[in-house]
C-alpha cells in the first residue's frame, strides 16, 4: 500500500508543469527551444513585465522579484525552474538554490561556444549592465576567456525595442548600430547574445554585420540542460500527449499581443496576483 502510494506520489510530480520566467518577454526565445526539445512537458512562462527591465537594476533588486516569481511558479504546481534572464541568473540564481528544493536551470552569455568559433580570436558579448558588471559574468570570463580576447558592450533600451516588436525600426538600427560597430571594429568575428530578448533581433545584426559574422544564442543549450536536468532527477513527464503552455505576467494587457508575436501563434496571458 505504501509502495504503491510512493508510485503515485513520484508519478504525480513528474507530471507537474516545469516553470520558466524572464522579466519580459524575450526568455520566449528560451520557451521555444524547450518546447521543441521536451514536447510532452507542461510549461508555464512568466513574463514580470510590471517589474522590467531587470537588466539596469540593483542585484538586490532583481534577487527579490526573482524570489517572488520564483514561489508563484511553485504555488503553481512547477516541479522545476527555468531562469530564463541573464541578468537574474548571474545576480540571483545562487540565491534561488539557497531558497528553494527544487532544482534551477539558469542561462549565462555564451562565451564559451563562442570560442570554438572564433577565428580572429575576438568575441563581442551584446548584454545588459547589470549582466555585464555582476561577478557571475567576470568569472565566466576568466574561466573560458583565456587565449581569446572578450570585447563586451552594454546595451540600454535594445530590450525595450523587442518588447515594443520593433525589430528593425529606425531606433532599433541606430541602437544596434552604437552598440554592434564598435565590437566589429575591435575584431570581433562572433558575437554572443548576451539577453534572452536579443535573438529576436539576429535577422537584424546578420544584415547590418554581414554573413561571416557568427552568432551565438544560447537557447538550444539551456533546453539540453533543462532535458538532463529532469532526466537525471527521474522528473521528465510519463505522458505521451503533447504538453500545455500557461501564460502569465504582471505587466499589463499589452503583454498578451507581445506574447503571442514571439510565441509565433495567439496566446491568452492570464494576470498575476
Amino acid at each position: 500500500m505504501i509502495g504503491g502510494m510512493g508510485v503515485t506520489i513520484k508519478t504525480a510530480a513528474k507530471d507537474r508543469p516545469l516553470g520558466v520566467f524572464d522579466s519580459g518577454a524575450g526568455g520566449v526565445s528560451v520557451l521555444r527551444w524547450i518546447r521543441q526539445q521536451l514536447p510532452r512537458e507542461n510549461l508555464i512562462y512568466i513574463s514580470d513585465a510590471g517589474y522590467a527591465p531587470y537588466g539596469n537594476r540593483s542585484s538586490h533588486y532583481v534577487q527579490g522579484r526573482a524570489t517572488c516569481v520564483t514561489q508563484f511558479l511553485l504555488d503553481q504546481g512547477a516541479k522545476a525552474v527555468v531562469v530564463a534572464c541573464n541578468t537574474a541568473t548571474v545576480t540571483s540564481i545562487a540565491t534561488l538554490r539557497s531558497k528553494f528544493a527544487v532544482p534551477f536551470i539558469g542561462i549565462e552569455p555564451g562565451v564559451k561556444p563562442a570560442l570554438a568559433e572564433t577565428a580572429s580570436g575576438v568575441v563581442g558579448v551584446l548584454a545588459t549592465t547589470e549582466t555585464l558588471k555582476s561577478p557571475a559574468f567576470h568569472n565566466l570570463i576568466h574561466r573560458f576567456g583565456k587565449g581569446v580576447r572578450v570585447e563586451v558592450q552594454g546595451c540600454p533600451g535594445l530590450m525595450e525595442q523587442v518588447e515594443a516588436l520593433a525589430f528593425s525600426t529606425p531606433k532599433t538600427r541606430d541602437l544596434m548600430d552604437r552598440y554592434l560597430f564598435p565590437l566589429l571594429e575591435k575584431g570581433a568575428d562572433t558575437i554572443v547574445l548576451g539577453c534572452t530578448h536579443y535573438p529576436f533581433l539576429a535577422p537584424l545584426i546578420r544584415e547590418m554585420a554581414g554573413e561571416g559574422i557568427r552568432i551565438i544564442d544560447t537557447g538550444e543549450a539551456v533546453s539540453r540542460q533543462v532535458c538532463r536536468a529532469l532526466t537525471t532527477r527521474d522528473l521528465l513527464t510519463g505522458r505521451t500527449e503533447p504538453g500545455a503552455v500557461t501564460f502569465w505576467t504582471s505587466g499589463s494587457r499589452g503583454v498578451q499581443t507581445v506574447l503571442s508575436c514571439l510565441w509565433g501563434e495567439p496566446v491568452t496571458v492570464a494576470q498575476m496576483p
